[in-house]
């Protein structure tokens, strides 16, 4: 299974993947991404960024991660452990195609994204993870994130939790 950094040719792609990934969360009643989020706009800068990275089954991509620099204001004030504020990397949309849960692609995911931001001088990785969503709760913790604590975003009824794992 390779990882490839994505590009503009695979934004339906990525956004039929999104799509798919929350219809299955909602009929888990976990209500993490809906219509409103991840949209193409957010999809599009990923992509225009190169921060994109996925598994693809031909021209299906059945698993997605980001990686970057870009935290959320909401993560202001937490007690992080890394201060290097500019070598801090971020994880955002982590995915997984339904029908191909449970190979051990998001852990591949993780790892790579865990490698992605040492390449980039990152020092540690930060992400937020819907608390109602205990399946992925639980793969940051096996890939040895810690708690941080917790944030809110508008129009979600739940909180998100904070982790963060040092590198190197």
């Amino acid at each position: 299974m390779e990882i490839v950094q994505l590009t503009g040719k695979d934004g339906n792609n990525l956004l039929a993947l999104y799509r798919a990934v929350a219809a299955d969360l909602k009929r888990q009643n976990i209500r993490q991404w809906d219509w409103l989020y991840p949209n193409g706009f957010v999809i599009r800068g990923d992509l225009r960024r190169g921060t994109a990275f996925g598994v693809r089954i031909g021209s299906r991509i059945i698993g997605a991660i980001v990686v970057d620099d870009r935290q959320s204001k909401r993560y202001e004030g937490l007690p992080w452990v890394d201060h290097a504020v500019d070598r801090v990397r971020c994880i955002h949309r982590l995915a997984v195609d339904p029908t191909c849960q449970g190979q051990g692609i998001g852990g591949k995911l993780l790892r790579f994204a865990e490698e992605q931001a040492l390449l980039s001088g990152g020092t540690s990785i930060r992400l937020d993870v819907y608390s109602g969503n205990s399946g992925a709760a639980k793969l940051y913790a096996r890939g040895g994130y810690r708690q941080v604590g917790q944030i809110r975003f508008p129009l979600r009824k739940e909180e998100y939790i904070c982790y963060e794992k040092l590198l190197g």
